[in-house]
């Protein structure tokens, strides 16, 4: 296998179809002594370990083509492909049952989305504890990278008159409002494709398209600090499950006037 371009940099392997979700991701671990590299299928991050090493493997569990699920059993059968890699599972609806299957399949943890920044970057620190250096490890231990940014109004926002986008800074962005900006403002860049993908996923029929892309927009939108929409989003990914065209129509029309709207809920 061939060694990482980037020198001593240890290579977190992202499997995630989504383009707004790998950009959270490389946006959260851009800090840390680390190269990502992001595959949008299970298909192709096979193809790229056949000629890499990851140090680190992170994947969603719903995407088109092989799930994440198919992914972790291919590289319990064929450990040589992981070659020892850790397996983070990095996906929504993770319940008990989910998370037992996980553990059987050989991942090393399971993170919810939307996940903080600052636990996401956690995960990440212990995973290569013995592949990071030791005083970058170090340093990383004393203070989460992203609770350096600027806070909201430079302090903890008041409980009682938060916005909900206050406290989407806090709670996934560690108080980072810079980051949540620059995050935000690719998410609405990204809403435009998005939207036209729902679009196509409806006129053909689409549903498990529509699904994915729904089920993505769920998390997004709740890391956005816009949970009614997440929750919209999340209606029509259990119609678009249901096959309850109807109902999956009527709710992305809704839906897709709200994601031509970057403003606050």
């Amino acid at each position: 296998m061939s060694t990482e371009p980037g020198a001593a940099r240890p290579c977190v392997l992202l499997v995630e179809d989504d383009p707004s979700v790998a950009r959270f991701v490389a946006m959260a671990l851009e800090t840390l002594p680390v190269s990502v590299q992001n595959c949008a299928s299970v298909e192709a991050a096979l193809a790229w370990l056949e000629c890499h090493r990851a140090a680190l493997v992170i994947t969603d569990l719903m995407m088109p083509g092989e799930s994440g699920a198919g992914l972790l059993r291919r590289l319990h059968a064929t450990p040589a492909l992981a070659a020892g890699a850790r397996i983070v599972v990095l996906s929504a609806g993770l319940d008990h049952l989910v998370r037992q299957d996980l553990a059987s399949w050989g991942a090393w943890r399971a993170l919810s989305k939307p996940v903080p920044v600052a636990e996401l970057e956690a995960c990440v620190r212990e995973a290569l504890a013995d592949v990071l250096s030791p005083p970058a490890a170090a340093l990383a231990d004393r203070e989460p990278t992203h609770a350096k940014g600027q806070p909201v109004g430079g302090g903890r926002p008041d409980a009682a008159t938060i916005t909900a986008e206050e406290a989407a800074i806090q709670e996934y962005f560690a108080g980072n409002a810079e980051l949540f900006h620059a995050y935000r403002e690719g998410c609405i860049a990204q809403f435009v494709h998005d939207a036209v993908q729902g679009d196509l996923a409806l006129e053909i029929g689409d549903l498990p398209a529509l699904r994915r892309l729904c089920h993505s927009l769920a998390s997004v939108l709740r890391t956005l600090g816009r949970p009614a929409d997440g929750l919209l989003a999340r209606t029509i990914e259990i119609a678009a499950r249901d096959h309850d065209v109807s109902a999956a129509r009527h709710h992305w029309a809704s839906l897709r006037r709200r994601l031509a709207f970057p403003g606050r809920e």
